[in-house]
């Protein structure tokens, strides 16, 4: 049985992870009609089937022609259509023959067990009802503490413990056998009582027949041979809209544990993750409402899968023009042409050097480095600029800074000043000597020893919970928030409680003890200890996410096991997830988004782009420089941020690039470096910047107005670059801004090496914005500096409105 799920669970990263074959048509001139679910089979006298045509078009798009199809069986006898449900009447086997159009398609139809009819399930029948209903929803009987007396597992995550009470607490009264439609769970549910949750159904509905039949059976126990769920699969897989307002139904198979497959679509909860391009009914009508692609999620029992949509825009299109410079350029390129984008143009030089200047080192060009890239005439001056800023040491200091973020580096439950700098001080001198993620990694993850003696240890003193270490590691290192299924099954994605305590019993031989330092802890392997399910209270077993359970011998350290299934080449999941990190860097976005919140109903924006990087990541061996040289050189990387009337509405697929705010430490360090200042940061020596920072947790005004991260989680959004009115009043007041410029005293500098207040005026522009300033703006301040009393004051006062423009604090 749970083998059978893992299997199910691989199907499904597959399905939504690897490239997505319907996303990529080839060129053929004649349309095709596809049927869907590609097979049939029905097993019982209760069995039906949902049928969904589609055409498919040379130019990719689909129509949804279930309708207006043609549908007949071969032979006849065995199987009969009403209303779009193919239904069994006698054993057999058949096709079913489909046209439209001249086109032509046909499905096999298997039956068996036609003039059976299986007795109703709690697990297969009632609880879907349950579930479909919304009785089991967060907001209703499945909240901790339930509601009005009545309380159900979430989502149906505890079958047993729901049909116990259902049938065994207040006998007679939520269940009535004797009169089974006289009771609360019937009668609340059509309205004929008062129900917080209104009328669910009514007394026409297929719920209210399986509940009724089910009561009138006896309401028994399932018999223990009774299949279960193991996965669902959603059709059709994708579909791309070329307009607005068409129409795309889907149907829902689910699988058994005994083989067996079974139409669900009625008993499935569909919502939809972007309703701004499509919305979705109840009842699995799919509905396109604008440009952009969604996700339509599909839910029954345990597990997840979905739909992905494309609706273009309507316009007239013309594939672009686009020269790639490599495999990233080219993935792109023929996404864009699925959803007929046309990309904005490329960059100029002026902007290019600061985006890769500020997103590789953290700091502005100077203006000689600008003048010097600017004069350059040579075709592959943007390459070369990459390669010798990929050399420099702050390079490698801006990723120290996101890997400490990764690692939750931080003082908190007890760890002390001297631990947090040993311990930063290790991560950047094997950053430094060339260690890759996977390479740190390895020695944080399997950690036993002193936090003095052996520094990453300190990582299992920033967080000692067994099921916080679990999530945490699931985040950082595979980015799935796997939180929710600590108390439920995730609603939103495939991971179970089952899932969930598997995989925090990698951590539930972590042992603790105190060293001859007080401040120092040593950390080891106890080779004792288990992880227990809250349900029954029974040990579980590792497993690895979206894996098998671990195979162990009782002297294998769990944590050393995990480590080496994490770093192994061939787990996609960790190389997708650091390609998508270092992604996000350059674009602000990741292909996932955000990046560390992988999961079904969250697709990649460009799955072939994603699992691509994903290789290039582990082929050159976690190290990120070559797939940062890969982004950077690429024209994508390279577009400008001005949108075009083709692309405006698209925020997720790189057709433009996206403006960002620079983020709080190297916004403070770009500050001081225009005003030739330094900051002064506790337990760092003078010069230091700000993103060599140690402890998340250390104080600093501005780096907590502007979203410096505090590591208390490994979350994406623990760093913040949203603008906000306080750091809007604290540029226009605070000392970083006013106070630098009095004391760097740059504008008297400049004017003592110039005698030319305009040359000042150029160069401040320089060293902030990496540009001259246009002639209107140049008009403008020669007219202002013509008249003044103070040209040195009105310069400082110049200095003061670059540091507040939108130009200088975001990244463009």
């Amino acid at each position: 049985m749970k083998s059978s799920r893992l299997l199910v669970a691989v199907a499904l990263v597959f399905q939504f992870i690897l490239p997505h074959c319907v996303l990529a048509f080839e060129n053929s001139s004649q349309p095709r009609l596809s049927v869907y679910p590609p097979t049939v089979k029905l097993t019982s006298k209760r069995a039906s089937q949902s049928m969904v045509i589609v055409k498919t078009y040379p130019d990719g798009h689909t129509e949804d022609v279930s309708l207006s199809a043609s549908i007949a069986p071969k032979q006849s006898g065995i199987i009969i259509l009403r209303d779009g449900f193919v239904t069994p009447v006698a054993n057999g086997e058949t096709e079913l023959l489909v046209s439209h159009d001249g086109l032509d398609a046909s499905v096999q139809v298997e039956v068996t067990n036609a003039d059976v009819s299986p007795a109703l399930t709690f697990r297969n029948d009632v609880l879907p009802v349950l579930t479909r209903s919304g009785c089991n929803a967060g907001k209703c009987h499945g909240q901790a503490s339930g509601k009005d007396g009545f309380q159900l597992s979430l989502y149906g995550y505890d079958p047993d413990g729901d049909y116990q009470r259902i049938t065994r607490e207040f006998a007679g009264r939520r269940i009535n056998l004797a009169s089974p439609k006289d009771c609360l769970l019937v009668n609340k549910a059509i309205g004929m009582v008062p129900h917080t949750g209104g009328q669910l159904f009514d007394e026409e509905s297929r719920e209210y027949r399986i509940l009724v039949e089910w009561l009138q059976s006896g309401a028994k126990p399932d018999p223990a041979e009774t299949p279960v769920p193991v996965g669902i699969e959603v059709f059709p897989e994708q579909a791309i809209f070329n307009e607005t307002n068409s129409d795309q139904l889907l149907t829902v198979t689910a699988h058994f544990s005994d083989g067996s497959t079974r139409d669900v679509t009625d008993m499935t909860v569909f919502l939809s993750n972007n309703e701004r391009s499509a919305v979705v009914t109840d009842r699995g009508l799919v509905t396109s409402t604008g440009p952009g692609t969604a996700f339509i999620l599909a839910r029954y029992d345990a597990f997840t899968s979905g739909t992905s949509l494309i609706v273009r825009p309507e316009l007239d299109y013309q594939a672009p023009e686009f020269a790639a410079n490599n495999y990233i350029d080219e993935l792109v390129l023929a996404h864009w042409k699925n959803l007929h984008l046309t990309p904005s143009k490329i960059a100029s030089d002026e902007v290019f050097i600061r985006r890769v200047y500020i997103d590789l080192l953290g700091l502005l060009p100077t203006s000689e480095e600008l003048h010097s890239f600017l004069e350059d005439q040579s075709p592959d001056k943007r390459e070369r600029l990459v390669d010798e800023l990929l050399e420099r040491p702050e390079f490698l200091d801006i990723w120290v800074m996101k890997w400490a973020e990764v690692l939750q580096v931080r003082t908190a439950n007890g760890l002390s000043q001297k631990g947090l700098q040993i311990y930063d001080q290790w991560l950047r001198e094997r950053i430094q000597s060339g260690a890759t993620i996977a390479d740190v990694l390895a020695d944080v993850l399997p950690a036993s020893g002193g936090t003095f003696t052996t520094p990453q240890a300190n990582y299992f003193q920033t967080e000692t919970s067994p099921l916080l270490l679990a999530e945490n590691v699931a985040q950082a290192f595979l980015g799935m928030r796997i939180q929710c299924a600590q108390c439920h099954n995730h609603p939103f994605d495939r991971w179970t409680m089952d899932d969930y305590y598997g995989f925090a019993a990698f951590f539930s031989q972590v042992g603790y003890k105190n060293a001859s330092d007080p401040r120092e802890l040593t950390i080891f392997n106890t080779g004792e200890g288990e992880m227990l399910h809250p349900v029954n209270s029974q040990p579980v077993d590792p497993m690895f996410l979206g894996g098998d359970v671990a195979d162990l011998t009782a002297d294998d350290d769990y944590r050393q096991a995990l480590t080496s299934w994490l770093t192994d080449y061939d787990n996609n999941a960790f190389s997708r997830h650091i390609s998508n990190l270092v992604w996000a860097h350059f674009f602000g976005l990741g292909i996932i988004e955000p990046y560390d919140d992988v999961r079904v109903s969250n697709p990649p924006s460009n799955p072939e782009l994603l699992q691509e990087l994903g290789k290039r990541m582990a082929a050159y061996e976690f190290d990120i420089k070559p797939l940062v040289r890969d982004i950077c050189i690429s024209r994508v990387y390279q577009l400008s941020s001005s949108e075009t009337d083709e692309n405006s509405w698209d925020d997720r697929h790189f057709s433009h690039s996206r403006i960002r705010r620079i983020r709080a430490e190297v916004l403070l360090d770009c500050i001081n470096q225009v005003n030739g200042t330094t900051e002064e940061f506790p337990n760092l020596p003078p010069g230091s910047r700000a993103v060599h920072v140690a402890d998340g947790q250390s104080f600093n005004y501005f780096l907590t107005t502007f979203g410096r991260a505090d590591r208390d989680t490994p979350c994406s959004c623990e760093v913040s670059t949203s603008p906000t009115l306080s750091q809007a009043l604290h540029l226009l007041n605070g000392e970083v801004t006013t106070g630098k410029i009095e004391e760097g005293q740059i504008v008297s500098e400049l004017i003592q090496e110039h005698n030319d207040a305009m040359a000042v005026v150029a160069e401040l522009y320089e060293r902030c914005l990496s540009r001259r300033p246009t002639e209107s703006e140049r008009t403008a301040i020669a007219v202002k500096l013509s008249t003044s009393q103070d040209i040195a004051g009105d310069l400082e006062d110049l200095l003061w409105a670059l540091f507040n423009s939108n130009e200088f604090i975001f990244n463009h």
